[in-house]
């Protein structure tokens, strides 16, 4: 399918590994110039900048001026910003209850997983206005809809976020900007499965091994498995693309059927 993007200027965040770089990837090869944004960069990153038309900005988006400064980069070095893609988060398993958590804690959590889409919109809308299909998707949760308690803060961060970009795509649809979301499960990515990650987290609190964690979070799907960073990539790419050119204000899920709600 021809998804109309060659040409076209994107900001990806958090694009150094997971979601973000397989987004960065898909959209590189359907000829967008991606500006990423990450804390640290990688070498995979680093790749794609060499193959393709894509710079790498390293900057810290949890700092109040860092998601204006990508756009800023992104809008100097390409005259315009046509698709934003909001993927920076992270999580830290609450195993020891809300009670625990300090107000650093919900700072914290509240600035990577919800401030920083809520700075790098707020930068990007005055250049998206009056380019031809601007979008703008955002890598929301499930848990901005399936409460739990042991990522309480990361939950009512991402329901936030979801919230948000309902709003903006109230405001901003009529003005030709499309603001969506995408909804993830469990994905193959360090967040989950890394060093650090939560199965690893909640693994040594139950005294069991992370693959028991991960395969129990798995098996919660019909599908049996985790969701593929470029499976969500390939729904970020047609949101971006004209071909979605009427959704506006949606959330799509991709969990392997984790969520049983209507």
């Amino acid at each position: 399918m021809e998804l109309h993007l060659t040409g076209k200027v994107a900001v990806v965040t958090g694009a150094s590994k997971g979601i973000g770089l397989a987004i960065t990837r898909s959209l590189a090869e359907e000829g967008v110039a991606v500006v990423a944004g990450a804390l640290h960069g990688s070498d995979e990153l680093d790749l794609l900048a060499d193959r393709f038309p894509v710079a790498v900005i390293k900057v810290d988006l949890t700092e109040a001026g860092g998601p204006a400064y990508l756009i800023e980069e992104a809008v100097g070095r390409h005259g315009g910003l046509d698709v934003l893609v909001n993927n920076v988060g992270a999580v830290r398993p609450r195993l020891d209850g809300f009670l625990a958590i300090t107000d650093e804690d919900w700072n914290a959590t509240l600035t990577i997983n919800f401030l920083a889409a809520v700075r790098s919109i707020r930068a990007a809308l005055p250049h998206m206005l009056g380019r031809p299909s601007p979008s703008i998707v955002t890598i929301a949760s499930v848990n901005a809809s399936l409460p739990d308690p042991a990522v309480v803060d990361y939950s009512a961060a991402k329901g936030a976020l979801s919230n948000l970009c309902k709003s903006l795509s109230k405001e901003f649809g009529p003005q030709g900007v499309r603001v969506n979301t995408i909804s993830p499960g469990p994905v193959q990515t360090d967040l989950w499965l890394g060093a650090g990650g939560v199965a690893e987290t909640i693994a040594k609190a139950r005294g069991i091994k992370p693959d028991e964690v991960a395969g129990g979070a798995a098996a919660d799907s019909p599908t049996g498995r985790f969701t593929t960073p470029q499976e969500v990539a390939d729904l970020a790419l047609l949101l971006a693309s004209n071909r979605a050119g009427n959704v506006n204000g949606s959330d799509f899920v991709i969990d392997g059927g984790l969520i049983t709600t209507v």
